[in-house]
């Protein structure tokens, strides 16, 4: 069984998530809370998989309580719950450490898919909200490409970088190996391969660097 937690202000939603989480037989809501304080509650009192928790709420908001709880490393894995067109938000969420993005307008199997596959310890994010975070990099002026990131980015052979440039276009392993006539399990393979040299936790940071780096090329150039 998964263990998750909702947060949300509005009751409304968190009584129509939980109806939607407890739906799968493999997923057991244990607590709820409307604020960011009440999410690190939850956190020091339950064991929590997955934290499912609303981006914008007032007092302490969602980003904020996930900085907080990243100061400890056995903190869950956060699933934020959003609203179209929050692309900067969502950008600085990513780099604070969370790991899903679900849109409040999402089909309930596409919750139900993320929360899933965040437990596993994979990113997920719906290809709304993955469109909204790439413009986002491609809009930040102070987006800049370290000597770091440079350096990490010319140790990627040939075929690596070929990939890394795919990641910024938001593309699935599938599209992707087709492109590059590979069989699917290559192209995860390959991914895993390049979030590792670039040091870097999952896809969708690898996605936002491929924006910032096309984007630094073109204004290098």
């Amino acid at each position: 069984m998964l263990s998750v937690a909702l947060v949300d202000d509005e009751e409304l939603v968190r009584v129509g998530l939980r109806s939607i989480l407890e739906s799968d037989p493999e997923i057991m809501v244990v607590a709820e809370a409307d604020d960011g304080r009440g999410a690190l509650d939850i956190v020091r009192r339950h064991h929590v998989d997955v934290l499912a928790m609303d981006l914008n709420m007032p007092g302490l908001d969602g980003l904020g309580a996930l900085k907080e709880l990243r100061r400890s490393p056995d903190a869950p894995p956060v699933v934020f719950l959003t609203s179209f067109g929050a692309g900067g938000q969502v950008y600085d969420a990513l780099e604070a450490g969370a790991s899903g993005f679900v849109l409040k307008g999402d089909s309930p199997s596409e919750l139900l898919r993320h929360v899933h596959a965040v437990a596993e310890g994979h990113a997920a994010v719906s290809s709304p909200v993955l469109r909204c975070l790439m413009q986002s990099a491609l809009a930040r002026r102070d987006d800049t490409i370290g000597p770091t990131a440079r350096s990490r980015i010319d140790s990627l052979s040939s075929r690596e970088h070929q990939v890394f440039m795919l990641l910024g276009d938001g593309l699935s392993n599938a599209v992707m190996a087709q492109q590059l006539v590979v069989s699917e399990g290559t192209m995860k393979s390959y991914v895993s391969r390049v979030l590792a040299k670039l040091k870097l936790s999952n896809r969708t940071q690898g996605a936002l660097l491929s924006c910032q780096f096309t984007r630094w090329l073109r204004d290098s150039a």
